[in-house]
């Protein structure tokens, strides 16, 4: 139907481009080969070995807290039914919306020819009182900060932390800067498979371990801090919100920036803020 009202326009004189547009669209929904759509299972991606969604399509149970997932419906007293399973559900169900504020290491001294001697620059030291003070001013209830274990997270939190008394550090190797995943489009400093394939299966476990909808016994809403790197936080971001994590190298972050992602109790994703830096004066902003 929509092939022959695309006919009939063309024919009634639309202009060259405008047809053209218009036959371009018809053809790219149109299923190869004249015959069925393409049902094939989406591909899973390299690595991971995770078959995504395809477009428009949310995965509720990305997190694999769905509650739902979590009951084994085999077992389910047949006299009792409905009432026994609703509370089932409610015993695995989120109450609490968790806050997720990523915030990116300040600038550091990129020659140090070990990883020790990369330490923040002076301008660094500068960007990370800002952010603390930025953070600060939200007058939020911050229930913990955990970093990366590297050289340019642990100064930038030593630093923030200062602005936020009374909160809990813990630091980790999972979020340690790497290779999350191999981008596209590819780049030319091009490393082997077997880089991506350890930095991104570490990241990965980040993502998993870090991020995902409240326990069941969150009462309360929380705000939780992780300072660590870009390529980290741009992964995180892009599986986050279920868009093609080879993508995440098109995303771009200042130094010191703070992103802001929120976790609904039904597992919904928002992203609040991409690498906020507009509470920093135009000449602090670096992105090395």
């Amino acid at each position: 139907m929509a092939f022959r009202q695309a006919l009939q326009l063309a024919a009634c004189g639309l202009a060259g481009g405008s047809a053209a547009v218009l036959f371009s669209a018809v053809a790219v929904g149109k299923p190869r080969g004249g015959g069925d759509a393409d049902t094939r299972a989406p591909e899973p991606s390299t690595w991971t070995g995770v078959s995504r969604p395809g477009p428009s399509v949310w995965d509720s149970n990305w997190d694999r807290r769905e509650p739902l997932s979590l009951i084994n419906l085999k077992k389910r007293n047949v006299e009792s039914g409905e009432e026994e399973l609703a509370s089932r559900l409610d015993h695995y169900k989120a109450k609490a919306t968790r806050h997720i504020f990523l915030i990116r290491h300040s600038q550091y001294h990129v020659d140090g020819s070990l990883e020790k001697d990369r330490t923040l620059t002076p301008l660094g030291r500068e960007q990370a009182e800002l952010t603390g003070l930025r953070l600060a001013s939200l007058g939020l209830k911050f229930n913990k900060i955990v970093h990366s274990s590297m050289t340019r997270a642990v100064e930038t939190t030593d630093i923030i932390s200062k602005h936020l008394p009374g909160v809990s550090r813990v630091s980790t190797d999972l979020l340690r800067e790497g290779a999350p995943i191999e981008p596209d489009p590819p780049v030319s400093h091009w490393k082997p498979e077997a880089v991506y394939y350890e930095d991104g299966a570490r990241i990965e476990a980040a993502f998993r371990n870090y991020i995902h909808r409240a326990d069941a016994k969150q009462e309360e809403d929380s705000y939780e801090i992780f300072i660590c790197h870009a390529n980290v936080i741009r992964y995180i971001v892009c599986r986050a919100l279920q868009f093609p994590p080879e993508g995440w190298l098109r995303l771009s972050l200042n130094n010191g920036s703070i992103t802001h992602l929120v976790i609904r109790p039904n597992g919904r994703v928002a992203l609040r803020t991409l690498g906020d830096t507009g509470f920093m004066p135009p000449d602090k902003i670096t992105r090395s």
